[in-house]
């Protein structure tokens, strides 16, 4: 008889247990009903659009540099209006002195122009300068593509990567392809009008700067 009545209460106990988590369930799911109700089950949240900042057009002055891409570092020396077709066109009128060149750039297409670069920008170029070259082990007329798109995209660190990687540490004309020193010198020439426009020193004492770190040898060195 006793063992009947332990059985019976282990059973009581299981029956309490399954009732408790039933009413837990029961609760759980009426929280989650209410929280349906409240915010809708349609209902999606609201995402606020950042707005972005107008941009504003880049004002340069007169006697101020700027790079246009495919002609390199040129000074501004006129700002004109002229009326075309009955409207107004503002304009600047800027000398690329390496070029010998005058251009007619308007004033709502200056985004062809940047500014020339910063201290920190030259000297990053220097320390590109520095670095071995790295050359493509692709046909010399797809990398001579290559190089001639970089010159032009007006990037400087691009020209600077064109100058190290065309740099045969020698004066010597024998040591390169016609078409590399074209290449060449039309890099290093646009990088080093730039490097006077920005650090204000002769045309000489730029070179001795990019031609250390090329680590360059002049022929008249060598002589």
């Amino acid at each position: 008889m006793p063992k009947k009545k332990k059985t019976k209460k282990i059973k009581n106990l299981k029956i309490l247990k399954k009732s408790k988590s039933k009413v837990k369930s029961k609760s759980i799911l009426k929280s989650n009903e209410k929280k349906t109700s409240i915010s809708g089950p349609d209902e999606k949240p609201e995402i606020k659009k950042i707005k972005k900042q107008p941009t504003e057009k880049r004002v340069y002055n007169l006697k101020d540099f700027v790079v246009y891409p495919k002609h390199g570092v040129g000074k501004i020396t006129a700002i004109e209006k002229a009326n075309i077709g009955e409207i107004d066109i503002q304009f600047y009128k800027i000398l690329v002195e390496k070029e010998k060149l005058t251009l007619t750039v308007p004033i709502n297409q200056q985004s062809k122009l940047r500014p020339i670069a910063t201290i920190n920008q030259i000297n990053k170029c220097v320390a590109i300068l520095k670095t071995k070259p790295k050359i493509k082990r692709t046909m010399w007329s797809r990398r001579a593509q290559e190089y001639d798109q970089k010159i032009n995209s007006g990037k400087i660190y691009e020209l600077a990567e064109v100058v190290k990687d065309l740099n045969k540490n020698t004066d010597i004309i024998a040591d390169q392809s016609y078409s590399e020193r074209q290449l060449f010198e039309k890099a290093y020439e646009r990088l080093k009008s730039e490097f006077e426009a920005v650090l204000k020193v002769s045309p000489e004492e730029v070179q001795k700067k990019m031609d250390k770190a090329l680590g360059r040898v002049k022929i008249s060195e060598d002589a």
